[in-house]
């Protein structure tokens, strides 16, 4: 697509397609394509592992703009992380519109403004995790998680939450060298003052799951590094929203989410 000194990013998040009927999915779609948008980011939780790759096809062919997204936990429910993302890496290399951010490096979106993404995952390594009261469906539904110990288990969420952080590591410092804006999609808040639940920060039983430190530490630790910088992050996962400005260059965009009605959380236009 050519660049254009503005352009229109339109961020939408935790959609869980699986929750509407094909009317209303279209109808959403709709809704999408009336705005116009130069790019779709799609911050996660798009549908469950066996709808996910159908229904980002289905928005590929209603839809006519490049759909960058990363996946969140749901996408996975019901089957196997390593199955699900060999599916969409499959689906991927057919389309010309549908780009999955763990695979790419550096998108530009404008003359001044770049991309960049992963899914993350709550890593663990905030709040309260060996007393935290939470069983995410995580833990029974996604083939890798399930039927684990607790100590297996943190030490699975952790190895995911590295995952996105050395994916960071490479792409960050690309991405710093071509624009003064880094636009960062990934699927769970980064901070734990981005992790937004029922209208305020998660408190320690919900703050393992719902924030994944070791990709924040790269970004905050990038920005410390180049003040004269600026990042924007867009994330979800907490079905709760929320703006929190982590750096005077960094600021994260949590969105909100209710099953069976998802919106459009902002349009962004960047020069």
């Amino acid at each position: 697509m050519e660049q254009r000194e503005n352009m229109k990013a339109l961020w939408i998040n935790d959609i869980h397609l699986d929750f509407l009927d094909d009317r209303a999915q279209r109808k959403f779609f709709k809704n999408l394509e009336d705005k116009k948008a130069d790019y779709i980011l799609i911050a996660g939780d798009i549908a469950q592992g066996p709808s996910v790759t159908s229904c980002l096809m289905k928005m590929d062919s209603l839809l006519n703009c490049p759909i960058h997204f990363v996946l969140g936990n749901h996408d996975y429910y019901h089957g196997s992380i390593t199955e699900v993302r060999t599916r969409i890496r499959e689906m991927v290399g057919l389309s010309h519109n549908l780009h999955w951010l763990n695979d790419m490096a550096v998108t530009a979106l404008s003359k001044n403004t770049v991309l960049i993404g992963h899914d993350g995952w709550g890593d663990g390594r905030f709040g309260d995790f060996r007393g935290s009261h939470v069983q995410l469906n995580d833990f029974l539904l996604i083939d890798e998680l399930s039927g684990l110990s607790r100590d297996t288990l943190r030490l699975k969420i952790q190895a995911l939450g590295d995952e996105a952080a050395d994916h960071f590591r490479v792409v960050l410092p690309q991405a710093l060298l071509k624009a003064n804006h880094v636009v960062v999609v990934i699927h769970v808040p980064p901070f734990e003052q981005a992790a937004w639940h029922e209208g305020k920060p998660s408190d320690s039983n919900w703050l393992p799951f719902f924030a994944c430190k070791a990709a924040g530490d790269v970004l905050k630790e990038a920005m410390m590094k180049h003040p004269e910088k600026r990042m924007t992050v867009l994330c979800g996962h907490t079905h709760g929203s929320g703006i929190a400005k982590i750096l005077p260059n960094l600021i994260t965009y949590t969105g909100a989410a209710h099953y069976g009605r998802p919106v459009i959380q902002d349009i962004f236009e960047w020069e």
